[in-house]
């Protein structure tokens, strides 16, 4: 009894220890192409994740976005969109109709994901990383609104979020990618 009571025990803690040892590098996801993308073939890079939606209040960052990537994609930063209907149906297409949009309307020429859920009970894993401590081992949040923003650093550990209402080109997230 005492064997097999040390043996989950042992069994938990490695579990608990394996899920903050996690990186971003650790996922793979899909772009909105359809293709699998390994979250490994940015390393080394400063990455900003963000949930996206285009019919939202919110939507107009998407402007600033892409100025921010074209400002820094020569220094080791990129930005990756996933569209998520999450919230009062505000990204409602398909993830064709998302790229044409965001193509059409913004110039959008950042890397976009296929559609994905960031909140419920379809959460997908990487959004699962993003927001629980128990995973990316730094902090607990919850995805608010469309367009919220994590960062990532060039090893794959989540280092900061800025909520939805912070536009891209706010000193926080510019004093993180310029190293400040």
């Amino acid at each position: 009894m005492k064997n097999i009571l040390l043996i989950i025990t042992l069994a938990m803690i490695s579990s608990v220890s394996f899920a903050q040892n996690k990186s971003f590098y650790d996922f793979e996801v899909q772009t909105i192409d359809g293709e699998n993308f390994d979250l490994s073939a940015l390393k080394g890079k400063k990455v900003l994740v963000v949930n996206t939606a285009s019919k939202c209040g919110f939507t107009p960052q998407y402007e600033d976005l892409q100025k921010l990537y074209e400002k820094y994609k020569a220094k080791n930063f990129v930005i990756i969109g996933f569209p998520a209907n999450n919230f009062m149906n505000q990204e409602p297409g398909s993830n064709e109709e998302i790229k044409q949009f965001c193509s059409t309307n913004y110039g959008v020429t950042f890397p976009m994901m296929a559609k994905i859920s960031v909140k419920g009970d379809d959460i997908h894993p990487l959004y699962q990383w993003l927001t629980e401590k128990e995973q990316n081992g730094v902090m607990n949040s919850k995805v608010k609104w469309n367009f919220q923003k994590y960062m990532i650093d060039e090893e794959g550990n989540l280092v900061d979020m800025a909520v939805p209402r912070t536009n891209p080109l706010d000193e926080q997230i510019i004093n993180w990618i310029e190293g400040k």
